[in-house]
């Protein structure tokens, strides 16, 4: 199978899993464990766009700007956005959003999450 249609799989590649990831600042963990995982599944030559499967323990960040176009698939866990006129929406399980660039929003992960993205620059 060419790069046409690529399979994302939740624990991400069938042989080496997923990789450590620093994405998320590490004040902003709410508990002890500050596990983030990722696997990018596709990036564009020049990372423009991505697709993939990350997973974070619980956090709280405010975010003046979100700093891509990004839409999410929550595969487990429990994620509270909350935007910048203070409207709260909770996703879960199967529940799929979208963020927009520049987007001013608390991300708030409650139960540890795991989730399929693609972000476009």
């Amino acid at each position: 199978m060419g790069d046409e249609v690529i399979r994302l799989l939740a624990g991400g590649d069938p042989v080496s899993g997923m990789q450590k990831s620093d994405l998320t600042a590490p004040d902003a963990f709410t508990s002890d464990d500050h596990t983030e995982l990722n696997h990018t599944f596709f990036a564009t030559p020049d990372d423009s766009v991505l697709a993939g499967v990350w997973e974070c323990a619980p956090c709280r960040e405010e975010i003046d700007s979100y700093p891509v176009h990004e839409m999410m698939t929550v595969i487990s866990g429990k994620l509270t956005l909350t935007n910048g006129d203070g409207h709260a929406e909770t996703f879960t399980a199967g529940d799929t959003f979208y963020i927009a660039k520049g987007a001013k929003c608390i991300w708030h992960i409650e139960e540890t999450l795991r989730k399929f993205y693609m972000i476009v620059e």
